[in-house]
């Protein structure tokens, strides 16, 4: 294929990453954009293909190769249940970072095969260009081990702290930097993965301090380093098509990073850092909230409650993705909407365990997008709200995130659902959430606690109204 061809190729499939993105951005139009990227993915492969001198050998490796990897990767992502999805991208990202890391390598060891030199004569500029893709895709590496070790509960939620953690940090990071500059001054194997290691090194200490409930970013976070650190490597490879995937997925990553930051009243340089989550939260204290006595009602209560309201808003969190509510509640709605009831849905942005976790449940029971509703648009209907029904959310329907200048939380923009008129709120226990902090809202005078699984009550509430 030839070089102008090629090019054109490549810019067709960069538009259509474009288009992708911009379709992403909203439930709507979300399949329109996944057709595209995947579109621009399979000419960007075969483009790839047509473009490169390798012989029939090497294209028969490279195709087991495809077939097992993507064979691997379909099978998982069918089976994996959407509880599970927030660590399955933790893990993917995890593999983009470590793909950096091995083409870099590979690329140093074989520099002639990439055109960029011989060995101890490679360029500067490509020098670093590798050291930072082998650096960004290390650090993406374990932090994204960490984040999936969270998610998935092999290790604590909450945060691992130790004494003189920032200045080992930074240090490490200074130490870092020293070594990619001699490994650009003398071009040595050991300066290379020493460098790698230490960038392994920095990626588990700058997540494992972040709690649980700040998961959503560290997922949006380390998908932004996944892609600067393809972008990295597409310089390396001098294969614009990769400069400009990593890019947008970046910058995108980055600006998402920024807004979920927002969401949760963090600040965007300590992300980036590894900075946050670390407030500590005695049990002692969630031990006293839980013994302060609660309304609480069963499915018969909440039915009655419902159906002679006008106005109901689901807060959908966590809790309904355990356990796998969103089908029952989808149905229980469906019937309070035939009685006449206005219903609409309040997400959050930072709810559940990765961004948009809650828009994709309530997409997977076919809820109409125009009833799902985000936190600036629903905050001001709560006054006027006669019921709202809270499904296994927790932070972010706490009030003290308003009141409690000592909470972790205080600062963090909530839903604002004490404000309605009435309350139910569905939930196992009163333990606190992810953040560690324990709810205000389940003592308020217009609450009334419903425990027990969120699947189960949700059926039981559609026994109680009737079909």
């Amino acid at each position: 294929m030839s070089p102008s061809l090629a090019a054109i190729l490549y810019l067709i499939a960069g538009i259509l990453f474009i288009l992708a993105l911009r379709g992403l951005a909203s439930p709507e139009t979300s399949r329109q954009g996944n057709f595209f990227g995947i579109l621009g993915m399979i000419i960007a492969i075969i483009v790839t293909f047509l473009s490169i001198n390798i012989l029939f050998s090497g294209l028969i490796y490279i195709f087991i190769a495809l077939a097992l990897g993507g064979s691997i990767g379909s099978i998982t992502a069918y089976r994996i249940p959407m509880t599970a999805m927030p660590q399955l991208v933790a893990g993917f990202h995890s593999l983009v970072g470590l793909a950096a890391v091995m083409v870099a390598g590979a690329a140093f060891h074989n520099p002639s095969a990439y055109g960029i030199g011989d060995i101890g004569n490679i360029p500067v500029a490509s020098l670093i260009e590798m050291s930072l893709g082998s650096t960004i895709g290390a650090i993406t590496f374990s932090g994204s081990i960490i984040a999936f070790g969270k998610l998935q509960g092999i290790m604590s939620g909450n945060p691992i702290t130790f004494k003189f953690q920032h200045f080992l940090n930074a240090i490490l990071g200074i130490v870092l930097i020293s070594v990619v500059i001699l490994f650009c001054l003398n071009q040595t194997q050991n300066f290379f993965w020493s460098l790698t290691i230490l960038a392994f090194i920095i990626g588990f200490l700058i997540i494992i301090p972040i709690g649980g409930a700040d998961m959503p970013v560290v997922v949006s976070m380390l998908n932004s380093y996944s892609g600067w650190a393809a972008c990295g490597i597409g310089f390396t490879l001098s294969n614009n098509l990769l400069i400009i995937t990593g890019a947008l997925v970046g910058s995108s990553g980055a600006i998402l990073s920024y807004i979920m930051c927002k969401g949760m009243n963090r600040s965007f340089i300590s992300v980036i850092l590894g900075g946050f989550g670390g407030e500590n939260v005695t049990l002692q204290a969630n031990k006293e909230t839980e013994q302060r006595p609660v309304k609480s009602g069963d499915s018969s209560d909440a039915a009655f409650m419902m159906q002679n309201a006008e106005s109901v808003v689901i807060v959908p969190g966590y809790g309904m993705a355990v356990a796998q509510a969103q089908h029952a509640l989808k149905e229980m709605c469906d019937i309070l909407k035939k009685k006449g009831v206005n219903v609409r849905y309040a997400i959050h942005p930072v709810a559940g365990r990765m961004p948009g976790h809650m828009n994709v449940l309530l997409a997977e029971a076919n809820v109409p997008y125009d009833e799902v509703l985000g936190l600036d648009e629903i905050n001001r209907d709560f006054a006027s709200t006669d019921i709202v029904f809270v499904i296994g959310a927790n932070d972010i329907t706490n009030p003290a995130a308003k009141t409690d200048p000592q909470s972790p939380i205080y600062g963090m923009p909530i839903l604002e659902v004490e404000n309605a008129k009435s309350v139910l709120f569905s939930k196992r226990s009163l333990r606190a959430g992810y953040a560690g902090v324990g709810n205000e809202l389940f003592f308020g005078n217009n609450t009334m606690m419903l425990f027990g699984d969120a699947k189960e009550m949700c059926e039981s509430i559609i026994n109680a109204l009737g079909k």
